[in-house]
C-alpha cells in the first residue's frame, strides 16, 4: 500500500516538472544559504580559537602589582616583585599547577653583520615556556634543557623579528648579537596570529634561556610568571591556588587583586564564546528563515495541488482510501519536493564552498602572507545533517495543512467539485 502511495507521489509531481522545478528552486536558494552560513559561522569560530591558542590553549600569566590592603603587618601600596622563590611556592603549594615558568622581558638593541637592525623584546625563558605558550619553531628548534642548565648563548626569534633581521633568509645557524652578546640562532618562527600579547607580540620577540638572560642584566625580579593547569577546567582554580601561595611568601592577602594581577585564556575565552556563538545563531537562523520562505512555496503548491485534484481525492475516498493514505500521500509528494531540493542544494553548495577563495579575516591585520588567518569555506558532515533535519522539519510543516485540508475533504462534495 505504501509503494503505491509513493508511486502515486511520484507520479504527481511528474506531471507538472516544471512547476515541481520552479517549486524546489525555493528549497534549493533556503539549503545552499543555510549551508553556507552555516560554513561561514564555524569557519569565523575556527580563525577566533586559533588566534586563541595562539596564546596558549590553556595558560595564565601573572604580574607583580602593588599592595591596595593591609596584611601580615606590611603597610598598603607595597611593590610585589616576583622572584624564583616564589616560583618555587608556587611548585609547593599550587597542585593544579602543572608546568610554570619566570620570564624577564627587556627592549634592547640586535645586530646582524655589525648593523643595528632593531630594538625589540628579548625575553627570558624557561624551556617549559614553548609548550605553555604554543611557541613552535617553523624551522630548527626551540630551547631545550641543556640550553638553560649549561647558559647556551643560543635565541629563538619571531615571525616579523626574523624578517626583520634576514629579510628572505630563515636565519638558522646565523650569528646576532644582543646587547653587545653574540648569539646563535637555534630556531624561527612563522607568524603567530594572537591577540593575547604582553609586553609586545612573539612575532617581534627574541627568545632566549633565562639563565643566559641573567648574563645580560639582574634577572633577580622577574617580570611575570607564566603558569598552565593540569586541565584547562581547573585554570581559575590553579590561578586562585598561585596568587594564595605567592601571597603566603611575600605576606600580602591572597584577595588583594591589584598586588598579584593576572590573566588568562580564561579570560579570553568567554569572550570569543560569547561572538562566535552569537554569530553562528544569527546566521543559523537567517539560514533558516530562508529555507522557510522556500517551505511556505512548497505549501502553496500543495494547496494548489490539493484544488486541482479534489475530484480525484473524492474518488478514492469513495473507492475506500482513508483519510491516513491521503495525509502521507501529500506529506510524501511535500517531503519528495523539499528533500529533491535539499539535496541539489547541498551539492551545489559544497560545490560552492570548494570554488571560494579562502575570504581575508584575521591575515591582513598581522600582515601574514601564509593565509593561516583567513576564513575557509568548509561543509563538514555535521553541517549536511543538520541541514537534513531542517529539510525534513520544513517538508513536514510544509505538507501537513494540504495533507489535512485534503483528507477532510467530504467524498460526496468533492465528487461534485469543478
Amino acid at each position: 500500500m505504501f509503494r503505491e502511495i509513493l508511486k502515486q507521489s511520484w507520479i504527481a509531481l511528474a506531471r507538472h516538472p516544471l512547476r515541481s522545478f520552479l517549486t524546489m528552486l525555493g528549497i534549493i536558494w533556503g539549503i545552499v544559504a543555510v549551508s553556507l552560513l552555516i560554513a561561514y559561522g564555524d569557519g569565523f569560530r575556527r580563525v577566533m580559537v586559533r588566534s586563541m591558542e595562539g596564546f596558549g590553549k590553556s595558560v595564565a600569566v601573572a604580574f607583580g602589582g602593588q599592595t591596595s590592603e593591609q596584611a601580615g603587618g606590611e603597610r598598603a601600596g607595597r611593590r610585589i616583585l616576583l622572584q624564583e622563590a616564589d616560583l618555587e611556592a608556587v611548585f609547593n603549594d599550587a597542585p593544579l599547577v602543572k608546568h610554570a615558568g619566570l620570564e624577564i622581558i627587556r627592549r634592547v638593541p640586535m645586530t646582524w653583520r655589525e648593523r643595528l637592525v632593531a630594538t625589540n623584546p628579548v625575553r627570558g625563558v624557561y624551556p617549559i615556556h614553548g609548550v605553555m605558550r604554543n611557541e613552535v619553531p617553523s624551522h630548527g628548534r626551540w630551547i631545550s634543557p641543556e640550553d638553560f642548565f649549561e647558559r647556551r648563548r643560543v635565541v629563538v626569534l619571531g615571525g616579523l623579528l626574523r624578517k626583520r633581521l634576514f629579510g628572505g633568509q630563515l636565519g638558522v645557524g646565523e650569528t646576532i648579537q644582543i646587547q653587545g652578546m653574540r648569539f646563535t640562532v637555534i630556531g624561527v618562527m612563522d607568524r603567530k596570529l594572537s591577540f593575547g600579547n604582553y609586553n609586545g607580540s612573539d612575532d617581534e620577540s627574541a627568545f632566549i634561556p633565562y639563565s643566559t638572560a641573567g648574563v645580560l642584566w639582574n634577572t633577580r625580579y622577574a617580570s611575570c610568571i607564566v603558569f598552565a593547569p593540569i586541565t584547562p577546567a581547573y585554570e581559575e582554580k590553579a590561578m586562585a591556588q598561585v596568587r594564595a601561595a605567592i601571597a603566603k611568601r611575600q605576606r600580602f592577602s591572597h584577595t588583594d587583586k591589584r598586588a598579584l594581577e593576572m590573566f588568562g585564556t580564561s579570560e579570553i575565552r568567554p569572550i570569543i564564546d560569547a561572538l562566535t556563538i552569537g554569530l553562528q545563531v544569527l546566521l543559523l537562523f537567517i539560514g533558516t528563515l530562508t529555507l522557510g520562505i522556500g517551505g511556505v512555496g512548497v505549501m502553496n503548491i500543495m494547496l494548489v495541488s490539493v484544488d486541482e485534484r479534489t475530484r480525484e481525492i473524492g474518488l478514492r475516498r469513495a473507492l475506500g482510501a482513508r483519510r491516513r493514505h491521503i495525509q502521507f500521500q501529500f506529506l510524501c509528494e511535500a517531503l519528495a519536493l523539499t528533500l529533491l531540493g535539499g539535496l541539489v542544494g547541498i551539492v551545489l553548495s559544497q560545490a560552492i564552498a570548494l570554488s571560494v577563495p579562502t575570504l581575508p579575516m584575521l591575515s591582513a591585520l598581522f600582515d601574514d602572507e601564509t593565509g593561516a588567518g583567513d576564513l575557509r569555506l568548509v561543509i563538514s558532515w555535521a553541517t549536511v545533517w543538520l541541514s537534513v533535519g531542517i529539510l525534513v522539519f520544513v517538508g513536514v510543516i510544509s505538507g501537513l495543512v494540504p495533507a489535512f485540508r485534503a483528507s477532510h475533504l467530504d467524498p460526496v462534495d468533492a465528487l461534485r467539485y469543478e
